[in-house]
């Protein structure tokens, strides 16, 4: 009779085992085989540089951005001297207009306003020209500071676009990762006096909708897009600093653009950074004559004689 007790404890014990299993099953994989579960994120985390101007790209193949049609003697793109390719096919006639209108303005040595030269915050991808970025990871945000104007720009992860999106200066943008990739998506940016997509004048329409792709990639992988590069834009000086001969891990930045009131198809452009070898230095610009906060903006009175 003393060995009854013992045997119900014991079958109770592996009812309640049973039970727990049971309710476990609540959490498992329902993925499909042959997914691996995620471990460990990319550390993306650091200061990156990108000193080329104007910065983007081309890709591999396939519509690329608005490039410039003015080169320097050594074949690369002049800076001096920004005259968007207007016939890319990837513009509507009236947006081809727009940037022709830039290119003849620089030909004949007239500098046309941009964000950059205006003080105003450039937006996506405009900002992406900025030749240093630092990346801030956290659980639920990751957040990228340009050097320029320390322009912020914050991701939500693992969100959504609200169903109604107020406009603003970066849009709004939501990330999530996926295996080595920090994949973003940008909607509702902001349009101010001088929005434009790239240094050409190519214009931007509250359609605009930019998805980005970062990934650490070994260099060898990263050459192809270095060397369209290094063939297409120039070194710049001022503060970005890399070292040519590393050849550890890169980060490269995929972004895709789209604006249907603007370009005739979707078109792609990569930016890949080195690591930045020097301290990071802030970049503010100092003739700011307009100011612009949550739903102002407007030009700053100024007297006609200085007060002294």
């Amino acid at each position: 009779m003393a060995a009854w007790p013992r045997d119900i404890l014991l079958s109770l014990a592996l009812m309640a085992g049973a039970t727990a299993a049971c309710g476990q099953t609540v959490a498992t994989d329902t993925r499909p085989a042959g997914t691996i579960a995620q471990t460990t994120l990319p550390d993306f985390s650091g200061i990156w540089a990108h000193p080329f101007l104007t910065g983007f790209e081309p890709p591999a193949s396939g519509p690329g951005p608005v490039l410039n049609t003015s080169r320097s003697r050594n074949g690369v793109a002049n800076f001096q001297m920004l005259a968007g390719d207007y016939a890319n096919p990837i513009l509507k006639p009236h947006a081809a207009e727009i940037v022709k209108k830039y290119g003849e303005r620089s030909r004949a040595g007239e500098v046309s306003p941009t964000p950059s030269n205006q003080c105003w915050p450039g937006g996506v991808p405009y900002v992406f020209w900025d030749f240093i970025v630092q990346v801030l990871q956290q659980p639920d945000q990751v957040t990228m500071i340009y050097r320029h104007g320390n322009e912020v720009r914050r991701v939500r992860l693992n969100d959504k676009h609200p169903a109604k999106v107020t406009p603003s200066w970066y849009g709004d943008s939501v990330g999530h990762y996926e295996g080595d990739a920090l994949v973003v998506d940008t909607i509702g940016m902001k349009l101010g006096p001088y929005s434009m997509l790239d240094m050409y004048g190519t214009p931007k329409t509250e359609k605009l909708h930019v998805v980005e792709r970062y990934r650490l990639i070994d260099y060898d992988e990263a050459k192809p897009a270095v060397d369209r590069n290094v063939k297409e834009n120039f070194q710049a000086s001022g503060g970005a600093v890399f070292d040519r001969d590393y050849r550890g891990k890169m980060l490269q930045l995929h972004f895709t653009v789209d604006d249907e009131n603007v370009f005739t198809m979707p078109w792609t452009s990569t930016i890949t950074y080195w690591p930045q070898t020097a301290e990071y230095t802030e970049l503010i610009c100092a003739e700011n004559r307009t100011e612009f906060y949550h739903s102002k903006d407007s030009r700053i009175p100024t007297a006609d004689k200085p007060d002294f």
